[in-house]
């Protein structure tokens, strides 16, 4: 075993082959270390997420080297037939970097029979092995912003099913109209670990109508106060702390870009610091109060004005609780720093949780969908009347200044030239119009170059992930990542500055600050 720095709460365990991993992955399942709270298998490697307060990363790396990888995994022997339409955007590539035709890279593809050898990415998606060995193709060099749901794709030795549409880098080969995730199903996730597939050429055969693949969190029944949305903004959507301990079905937390901003909102409210709120992006935002309610909004800097029913406008400060009268609203300007609001209500919203939490999960479409005009937030009885203190404005960062993030160097950072490694610190980076909850992606003058130019296995990655693909520009990983990746990450925002990573504006500047040398851990 080889052990890599992840973050300050987090490390990689990187292994010989598949079996080692899933091997290590079932005895940690069995005997479980105190205080790991997440274990994400890949190709060659397990992430390990703990907590620091309860298990010293020193303790953690003797107590899983001590393990034995003995141990037998069990496979299931169900077969799932996935019918394909071959006319893929990167067939012909595919076809140019293996000497082949089209007709045999289909021929590869349904002539084996594959095991789904662990789950990551994105809900549903499933890693395939044991596929025609001739079928090796690298991963696109820039990945694509945005892939159809239902792409049947290649990279390394593994295939997969794109379950949602979302950003990706692996070879589009094909199509299926079969959901791999379906929150309607007892199961959502069509392939579990385990299962074998196979693959059935079904080009030009008569188009089915796409199965919907997910379903919207229900809304409880109630009456009482509600808030009306009248203008949603860019985008608004429901967050909590997010849906942890759900990595086994390819789920990752997700939850508030600014967790702080969120406990202060609920603390302002009187609620638990766990009750969902609304998340914010760039103002434009504004709601009518039905019946007396009381609010709070914290987050990015910027205009709050509560408007009567006169239509006299009050300009209120953030940071604290505000009581709106029946009829009233509330309008959330644009942004003078940061990015994002929260807004609060007292006894929290009238939402039903999907897999234990109410985040809008943007990369694997779990959760309530974005706020519309129209929308009816109904709101939750209580029967406490204490609201919290005034909250201090946090520093937030704006277009005028660098902002600066500190970064712990690992775990592929000996994937890169050391002139790349002191660039990556050295150099400026800029908030790309591409950026997302999922991910930041940054541009600099000059492209980060690796010292190793051979494919990476699929691995666990991290929020605050730092991955560089091929293209040498940075993708900075926030709380919609995919839970695996195939470009090396050089480094990973440490947790001290994740909040302040989400409410980076767009074309804001940005300078990685690393606060520790890359070595790999000694059991």
């Amino acid at each position: 075993m080889r052990f890599l720095p992840v973050n300050l709460d987090a490390l990689l365990v990187e292994l010989e082959d598949l079996p080692q991993t899933l091997a290590l992955l079932a005895a940690l399942q069995a005997e479980p270390v105190p205080g790991v709270e997440e274990l994400v298998p890949a190709a060659r490697t397990l992430l390990v997420r703990y907590r620091p307060s309860a298990v010293t990363q020193q303790a953690l790396v003797a107590a899983i080297a001590g393990r034995t990888l003995d141990r037998s995994v069990e496979r299931a022997g169900t077969l799932v037939e996935i019918e394909v339409d071959y006319r893929g955007e990167d067939l012909d590539e595919v076809a140019r970097l293996l000497g082949a035709t089209r007709e045999q890279v289909i021929a590869w593809h349904t002539g084996s029979e594959y095991q789904v050898a662990f789950t990551g990415f994105a809900p549903g998606f499933a890693y395939l092995s044991g596929g025609d060995p001739r079928l090796v193709v690298p991963r696109r060099k820039t990945p694509r912003t945005q892939v159809p749901a239902g792409s049947v794709a290649l990279a390394g030795d593994f295939s997969a099913v794109y379950p949602q549409q979302s950003p990706g880098g692996w070879q589009l080969i094909g199509i299926t109209q079969t959901p791999m995730w379906d929150l309607a199903r007892p199961v959502p996730a069509l392939l579990q670990p385990g299962f074998r597939v196979r693959f059935v050429d079904a080009t030009g055969w008569p188009a089915r109508p796409r199965a919907v693949a997910s379903a919207p969190a229900p809304v409880e029944a109630h009456s009482g106060p509600a808030l009306e949305i009248l203008r949603p903004g860019l985008q608004t959507l429901f967050q909590d702390l997010g849906r942890h301990g759900q990595a086994g079905q390819g789920v990752s937390a997700s939850g508030a870009l600014d967790q702080g901003a969120l406990r202060a909102a609920n603390r302002l409210a009187g609620n638990a610091a766990c009750t969902a709120a609304l998340e914010i992006v760039d103002g434009g935002f504004a709601l009518r109060s039905q019946g007396d309610t009381v609010l709070a909004v914290t987050g990015a800097a910027g205009p709050l004005t509560l408007v009567d029913a006169r239509g006299q406008r009050w300009p209120q400060a953030r940071g604290q609780a505000l009581a709106l009268a029946d009829g009233e609203c509330l309008e959330i300007g644009a942004p003078e720093a940061g990015l994002r609001s929260y807004l609060a209500v007292r006894g929290g919203f009238a939402i039903a949780p999907v897999l234990g939490s109410c985040a809008t999960d943007t990369l694997a479409k779990v959760g309530p969908e974005p706020l519309r005009a129209g929308d009816r937030l109904a709101v939750r009885p209580t029967s406490h009347g204490v609201v919290g203190a005034p909250e201090l404005p946090a520093t937030l960062p704006t277009l005028h200044e660098t902002v600066v993030l500190d970064v712990v160097p690992g775990p592929r950072t000996d994937w890169f030239t050391e002139e790349a490694v002191a660039l990556f610190a050295a150099q400026t980076w800029t908030v790309t119009p591409q950026s997302n909850r999922v991910g930041l992606r940054l541009a600099g003058a000059q492209p980060l170059a690796r010292s190793r130019h051979d494919e990476l296995p699929s691995e666990g990655t991290a929020l605050g992930a730092v991955q560089v693909p091929a293209s040498g520009q940075p993708v900075l990983f926030l709380a919609d990542h995919p839970l695996t990746g195939g470009y090396p990450v050089i480094a990973a925002v440490a947790p001290h500055h994740l909040d302040l990573a989400g409410q980076i504006p767009i074309g804001a500047r940005i300078r990685f600050n690393p606060i520790r040398a890359f070595a790999p851990i000694e059991p």
